[in-house]
């Protein structure tokens, strides 16, 4: 017995009996099922055949549940047709947000506080597509920090090479001798508000870092919330740090890194999701390991624009076995899924 497809002989078993499975391409095909006997006899089907497409969405960020107002959309998709994909969209409550062509999605879209269905669709130039729905519920304004930059309370302190333990010169004169820190609020150009807020470092000690912090929730709260029974910080799991900063020509000939963190500390337990942009070190991101207390190169690149402001959107979350995971770095709109834990 044999199969012809389109006029080939493709598959051919001895004996009274077939089962096989064939790969075809989509589009309209003429099967044929002969089969011959001893005595020079034959016989034969005729089976026409309409291979769809096969297309599949693999969506890598968000995850399903609690999301920030600005989730990242990272999705991309495969197709057995020949002709790949002709396009990725992206749907927000039945509503079309987001085209893209070509078979990757990435794109920082911003949702209002509440339940959302979102949709991640992909189309092949086979006429067959395929969806991923993922349910979202963006975390509202109550449990959002804004304007943060203008606080009159950012704690500062120069870090001396090579050891870089954190040094006050208020505290104890000369401490920070070679490094000069500083930070002006206010700021009126640059700014995208009228009121940024200038971070300064400068000095003549080579590769000294300045620490800027400000404390949110406990001790010395900038946001007036001591939590003195610690059920706030203990209910804290997910975190994103959105920012907008300018990159002058001067900052990015003289600066290694600019470095954006989200620290959380309980009783005896802290980590820190620590991210670092190389401007002299690659371009590249690197992350804080806490367990082996260093940084580790991505290799994913960290290219800010140069005299103009940069969006920058870090997410983490605090697992239940209080190990962190690094999820996504988003840099003027693209994502990177990181997922390491």
């Amino acid at each position: 017995m044999g199969v012809y497809v389109d006029n080939k002989l493709v598959y051919i078993v001895q004996g009274g009996s077939l089962n096989t499975t064939l790969s075809l391409t989509p589009g309209s095909h003429d099967t044929v099922v002969e089969t011959s006997d001893l005595c020079g006899s034959s016989s034969k089907l005729s089976v026409p055949i309409t291979v769809t497409a096969k297309t599949e969405v693999w969506v890598n960020s968000p995850n399903a549940g609690k999301s920030s107002t600005v989730p990242a959309f990272v999705a991309s998709a495969t197709t057995t047709c020949a002709s790949g994909i002709a396009a990725m969209e992206l749907y927000v409550d039945g509503q079309l947000i987001e085209t893209e062509q070509g078979n990757t999605l990435n794109y920082q879209a911003a949702l209002s506080p509440g339940a959302h269905q979102t949709v991640v669709l992909s189309r092949d130039n086979c006429g067959g597509s395929a969806k991923t729905p993922i349910g979202l519920v963006v975390v509202g304004p109550s449990n959002t920090f804004t304007n943060l930059q203008a606080s009159p309370v950012w704690n500062m302190s120069g870090q001396k090479a090579p050891y870089y333990d954190n040094c006050v010169d208020h505290i104890e004169p000369g401490a920070c001798d070679g490094v000069t820190y500083s930070y002006n609020r206010n700021i009126a150009s640059p700014s995208l508000t009228g009121s940024a807020t200038q971070f300064n470092l400068g000095g003549s000690l080579p590769y000294s870092d300045v620490l800027f912090w400000n404390h949110l929730i406990g001790a010395f709260s900038s946001q007036n919330l001591p939590d003195i029974d610690h059920k706030l910080i203990a209910a804290t799991k997910n975190f994103t740090y959105d920012a907008y900063f300018y990159v002058s020509s001067y900052d990015e000939v003289h600066t290694q890194a600019l470095e954006f963190d989200i620290n959380w500390f309980l009783n005896s337990t802290g980590m820190t999701w620590g991210t670092e942009c190389r401007l002299r070190g690659g371009h590249v991101w690197a992350l804080w390991n806490n367990v082996d207390k260093k940084w580790e190169a991505t290799g994913i690149p960290c290219t800010p624009m140069k005299d103009a402001w940069n969006h920058v959107t870090i997410s983490g979350k605090r697992n239940d076995d209080n190990t962190l995971t690094y999820q996504t770095i988003t840099l003027n709109g693209k994502s990177v899924v990181l997922n390491k834990t």
